[in-house]
This record gives C-alpha cells, sequence and structure tokens, in this order.
C-alpha cells in the first residue's frame, strides 16, 4: 500500500492539539450553560432545497449520492446535503418540534459542519462551530439581541486566546437608509457592500450601480453609511448627520444602540458598532454580528451570527430568533499555525506505574486502579524493562511521574522525574500537585 496522501481542508489535530480543542469545548460549554442554553443536536443531512434556501451557492455543499443507488429512493438521497452550518438544521428542528418545546427557546449546539470551499489557513471543508441561538414564537424581543455578545465576550474570555472584539450593525439601518436615498433593491446593496473589505471601495461602488441600480450620489452615500464606527452610541448621531430618514433606518438604530450600551455596561471595549458590517447571507433581518481576534484580523471573523426572522415558519406561525456561532476549528487552525496554543504533556497520563517483573504485573495493576479511583489518571509499564528503561518510556511520553511498588514489603515509592524527586507513597492516599493531575493548556 503506498503512503496516504492528506486531503486538504480535513484537518486531523495531534494528541495534544485534540486535547487543547477538548479544553477549548469544554470551556464554551460551560459558558453556554451558565446562560441557561441547553444541548442540542442535529442530524448531519438535511434536504438540498432547505440548505439552499441560506441564499448560499450549490458547490459549497457536499451532496450525498448512494454508491449502489437501487431505483427506489435514489432520487431522494440525490436531494440530501451534508449541513454547512447549524442554524438551517436548528430551524428545521424548531419546525418540527415546536409543540414540545417551550419558548422562548434556547439551545448551543456544538458540531461538525461541512463546506465545499477553498481550503485556505483558518479556513476548512470539515469544522467544528460552537452555535448559541433563542428562538421564539411570532415575536422576539429585541434585548436577546443584546445579550449574544455578552455570551460569547465570556465563552472566548475564558479561553487563553488574544483578545476579541465583536462588530455589530443592523441590518434595519442599512435596508432602511438605502430606501432612503431611493435605491429599490436593498438585499443587492447590502450584498455588495458586504464585499467591502474583499475588493475596496471604487469596486464596491461600480458593483452598486452593477447590481442595485445605484447612481454615483447613491453609491457615495451607501459608502458614507459604511464608514461609520464607533465604540458607543454616538455612531447613531453620526448615521443621522448624513440627513436621510426613514422609519426602519430610525428602528434599526434604536436597536443597535441598546445592543452596544448593554455590550458596553457588562465588558467595556468588547463590542464596536461597525456599519460596514452586513454579513451576506440572506436571512439576516436585525442585528448582525462578526469578531476579529486581536492580531489575526486579517483572516476576517472568528465568530459571526444575527437576527433572523423568516428562517422557521410554518403558515401563520413565525419563529424569530437570534444566534452567533463560534468557528472553533478556524481559531483554534490559526493559533496553531502561530504556535499560540500549548499544552503542557502530550498524553492525559499524570502517573505511569512501573512493572518489577511480568510475574509482579498484578501488583502494578492493582496500585493503577487504586489512583484511578482517587481521579488519577494512571497507566501501567507496557513492559517490566529495567527501571531506567521504564524512565525514558514515561519521559517520550511527557508522564510526570513514576511509580515504583515496593518489594517484599517495603513501602511503595513515587518520582517527579522532571526534578528527581523520589518519595514514599501510598496509592490510597498520594495525590500529584494540581497543576500535574491533568494536563493544562496555555
Amino acid at each position: 500500500m503506498s503512503k496516504p496522501t492528506p486531503i486538504s481542508g480535513f484537518p486531523e489535530w495531534t494528541p495534544g492539539q485534540r486535547m487543547i480543542e477538548q479544553f477549548v469545548l469544554d470551556k464554551i460549554r460551560a459558558t453556554f450553560e451558565l446562560y441557561g442554553f441547553a444541548p442540542l443536536e442535529t442530524r448531519a443531512v438535511e434536504p438540498l432545497d432547505q440548505l439552499l434556501r441560506k441564499g448560499e451557492t450549490s458547490k459549497e455543499v457536499y451532496v450525498i449520492r448512494r454508491l449502489h443507488a437501487d431505483a427506489e429512493g435514489a432520487g431522494a438521497d440525490d436531494q440530501l446535503g451534508l449541513h454547512f452550518d447549524l442554524t438551517v438544521p436548528f430551524a428545521r428542528y424548531v419546525l418540527e418540534n415546536a409543540g414540545k418545546l417551550a419558548f422562548p427557546f434556547r439551545r448551543y449546539q456544538i458540531q461538525k459542519v461541512w463546506r465545499g470551499e477553498r481550503p485556505q489557513e483558518g479556513r476548512y471543508r470539515e469544522f467544528v462551530q460552537a452555535d448559541i441561538d433563542i428562538v421564539d414564537r411570532d415575536t422576539l424581543a429585541p434585548h436577546h439581541e443584546a445579550e449574544m455578545p455578552l455570551v460569547i465576550g465570556d465563552a472566548l474570555r475564558s479561553l487563553p486566546i488574544p483578545p476579541v472584539t465583536i462588530q455589530v450593525n443592523n441590518r434595519k439601518i442599512c435596508e432602511g437608509f438605502y430606501r432612503g436615498i431611493g435605491l429599490t433593491d436593498p438585499e443587492a446593496a447590502l450584498r455588495a457592500v458586504d464585499k467591502l473589505d474583499k475588493i475596496g471601495p471604487a469596486k464596491v461602488a461600480e458593483l452598486l450601480a452593477q447590481t442595485a441600480g445605484a447612481s454615483e450620489a447613491q453609491a457615495k452615500a451607501c459608502l458614507a453609511l459604511a464608514e461609520i464606527s464607533a465604540p458607543d452610541a454616538s455612531f447613531a448621531d453620526a448615521v443621522r448627520a448624513l440627513g436621510v430618514s426613514d422609519p426602519l433606518l430610525d428602528e434599526g438604530i434604536d436597536e443597535l444602540v441598546r445592543v452596544v450600551e448593554t455590550a458596553a455596561e457588562h465588558s467595556p471595549g468588547l463590542c464596536v458598532a461597525d456599519l460596514r458590517i452586513a454579513r451576506g447571507l440572506d436571512y439576516y433581518t436585525g442585528t448582525v454580528y462578526e469578531t476579529q481576534l486581536r492580531g489575526y484580523e486579517r483572516f476576517g471573523s472568528i465568530c459571526s451570527g444575527g437576527r433572523y426572522d423568516n428562517l422557521a415558519s410554518a403558515g401563520a406561525v413565525s419563529y424569530p430568533g437570534v444566534g452567533i456561532s463560534i468557528g472553533v476549528t478556524r481559531l483554534l487552525g490559526l493559533l496553531f499555525g502561530a504556535g499560540e496554543l500549548s499544552v503542557s504533556r502530550e498524553v492525559p497520563t499524570a502517573v505511569l506505574v512501573a512493572v518489577t517483573s511480568e510475574e509482579q504485573r498484578t501488583a502494578s495493576n492493582r496500585v493503577a486502579e487504586a489512583l484511578r479511583r482517587r481521579g488519577v489518571p494512571t497507566e501501567v509499564s507496557p513492559s517490566a524493562a529495567k527501571f531506567g528503561k521504564q524512565i525514558r518510556y514515561a519521559e517520550r511520553r511527557g508522564i510526570p511521574y513514576v511509580w515504583f511498588p515496593g518489594a517484599e514489603g517495603a513501602p511503595d515509592e513515587v518520582k517527579d522525574i522532571r526534578s528527581g524527586e523520589q518519595v514514599t507513597a501510598g496509592a490510597g492516599e498520594w495525590t500529584p500537585p494540581l497543576g500535574d493531575l491533568k494536563p493544562t493548556v496555555g
């Protein structure tokens, strides 16, 4: 068999990196639960027509096809795709289970998703997202939009990563402004402005003219709105100074002021009102969020989301929601690539119990069992080699302690192989220092 070739875009972390990922997920999960979000997991596949409701292109969806399709069911399987985010599956879940849910429903979801895009640093075809959403029946109070940055700020602040800034905007501001200046296709204008960071103001102006029918003056006004940014509610004065009026614009300003002021009270400096943030996904209707990792801004957002009113609806009943998603794999991939995250050891094992001889392996097993019962991660040496060789095995594995069972009634001893200190110990009482009990992430 020839040597396997890696498939780009499908990361496989080392054991140490996987331990860091688990640590990160545990911290995120704990924060989500502190805010009352309940766990949920949905299936990996969804009907293709449902996936494409979000406005994504079909080339990004991995379609599921039977290898040996029979006549019956082949067409149905052709219409299934792997989900590329967790919001669309969640909306479907709400519709299917609305009669069993207590509203407003708060859920978190940590799962893999798949996208058929070009892999590059921080962007993958298979990756983990950590989502929170709040949905309600018929109406969703705006204060839920102000809560999202608080949860994410606390979750990311609990991790050993650089500080983040959450950029916030409100689609009502943009849409109301575009209507106020006479544009008849606000969604096309939003999609054009969303490309500002990628193609620059001049190209966006051209795109506004081509796709939204904007005149030169209208394009200039759109760009002037997008230039507004402030760490506080002063952005509202800057918007009003542009001299455009529209009821939807006023509503959006009021909602965004609430988001910014709530975040400033909870965590000064966490949120910035940035009116160039549009989010290119069609279903957002209110506040939108993007999150920049300090020092990694060139890679784009590591956490994003927004308010949606029409994604989940059944007849006359709708379930508006607001959600935000941390790109966990994206975040870790960037930090791993920069060597920013490390773990104190590559294995969970804190103690290696040495084996005096194969005839005495049972005695070593009893020591290991006693330590494990007390929560000490322990393994038994794979061979009864000379103690020096067993110690070297522990060193290679990064295991900090080696336990030596006492011979012929002598007491057991445990050795810190980093310092060389060796002391008498009993498996029923001895515990390593807290910092050695489990690997630490830094």
